[in-house]
């Protein structure tokens, strides 16, 4: 494949990279590759019987760049996607409109200087430290998520009220950066405790008023059309 496709072979290291694999006969070296790299070699076989698959990367190609141009059409596959894995309608209408929040509010750090992925990182990270009193990292052990699997989104697992909750520290950091006109990191890091402590005043009276915690264990690894419990 690397002889028939020059292109390929330059771009190898980057591609596939050696790992150190545990076989039945010991370790040993494999090429192994993430999905982007798969994809690029399945576009390097030459067989009709990968034909197939070619054409499905072509449609979703096409999809995305109509998505591009229209973002209601890729809110309506996250919907259809979430309705396919047995999600609830009422909390995929707020996991949707969460995204468009979620949107907003990157879209004002970018206006603000955030540029390094890192920092979107951090300053999420404070929005839901304020918000739910505990980081992700933390959220993600209290609904049994394994944090090997880098693709689990704790969103995708949290319930209608932690939903709102998420909401509401997003939306409120939007304003109060809009607001005061912060730039720049450290700006946006003030906003991210101040929106997210707002969220979090709301969800500590709720909690006092209900006698229930808001952060919950219940998550959606096994979609069943409700909610999985896996113990407080």
């Amino acid at each position: 494949m690397r002889r028939r496709d020059p292109e390929l072979s330059k771009g190898w290291g980057q591609i596939a990279t050696s790992l150190l694999i545990q076989t039945k006969g010991g370790q040993q070296k494999i090429n192994c590759a993430n999905t982007e790299g798969i994809f690029r070699i399945v576009q390097s076989i030459p067989s009709g019987k990968a034909e197939p698959f070619k054409r499905w990367l072509a449609k979703v190609g096409y999809e995305r760049i109509r998505e591009i141009e229209n973002p209601e059409l890729a809110q309506e596959r996250a919907k259809e996607y979430y309705e396919i894995k047995g999600y609830p309608k009422d909390w995929i209408d707020k996991r949707l409109r969460g995204i468009a929040v979620r949107q907003d509010l990157t879209d004002e750090w970018m206006q603000r200087g955030i540029e390094e992925q890192r920092d979107y990182s951090i300053l999420t990270n404070e929005i839901s430290k304020a918000t739910f009193g505990i980081p992700i990292k933390k959220h993600k052990q209290v609904k049994g998520l394994d944090p090997k699997f880098k693709n689990q989104n704790l969103r995708d697992h949290m319930t209608d009220l932690e939903l709102i909750f998420s909401m509401l520290g997003e939306a409120s950091t939007t304003e109060i950066t809009k607001s005061n006109a912060y730039e720049g990191f450290e700006e946006c890091l003030e906003s991210s405790r101040e929106g997210g402590k707002i969220a979090g005043n709301a969800r500590q009276e709720l909690e006092s008023k209900t006698g229930k915690k808001i952060v919950s264990s219940d998550n959606y690894t096994e979609i069943t059309g409700k909610v999985k419990k896996i113990g407080k």
